[in-house]
């Protein structure tokens, strides 16, 4: 049985004039959000063996948020791949994922990240965490799934229970979505 964990960056700040996609920074609710999803992680008592990331700065950021409520800073290893990667290209990440590793933590972007959680959870109408995700997975969002395997290298569609997912607004009203 492997875990996996998945973490979606936290709300962007698009009012940044920077000249990349790759380099915009979190705004203020992105901060919060993660730390607050940090936070529930603590409490949950979740661990990691391992955290892959991808290097954008908005990943980064989350990250040092999401630290910060968790108590505890992981050592991600940064693959580039990550930053927004395709279904197969996240596949091929977590195959070659050293076994020896049972929980394993990523975080990065959609819609690769909710791409992956549908392609890796049946689609049977059992989960209804699996239908949350389908409707969205929103920024900071923490997804967990369980996986029937023993190696990385089987990782495969309709493979895992998703056992988890929650959004920031699920732990603060305010952090919901924006009304105009």
């Amino acid at each position: 049985m492997k875990r996996l964990t998945l973490l979606r960056h936290a709300k962007s700040d698009w009012d940044d004039p920077v000249a990349r996609d790759f380099d915009r920074p979190l705004n203020q609710r992105g901060e919060k959000a993660a730390r607050l999803i940090g936070q529930f992680a603590r409490a949950r008592q979740m661990h990691f063996d391992l955290a892959i990331a991808s290097p954008a700065v908005r990943v980064v950021e989350t990250l040092n948020h999401f630290y910060a409520g968790y108590g505890t800073i992981l050592q991600p290893r940064w693959d580039r791949r990550i930053y927004l990667a395709s279904v197969a290209t996240l596949m091929d990440i977590l195959r070659d994922l050293p076994d020896s590793a049972d929980t394993i933590f990523v975080a990065g972007h959609n819609p690769g990240l909710e791409e992956l959680v549908l392609d890796l959870v049946p689609d049977d109408g059992a989960s209804q965490l699996r239908e949350d995700v389908e409707v969205k997975f929103p920024t900071a969002s923490l997804a967990v799934l369980d996986l029937t395997i023993d190696r990385w290298s089987d990782v495969a569609e309709n493979s895992a229970t998703l056992v988890g997912f929650t959004r920031p607004r699920d732990l603060d009203p305010a952090l919901g979505p924006e009304t105009r």
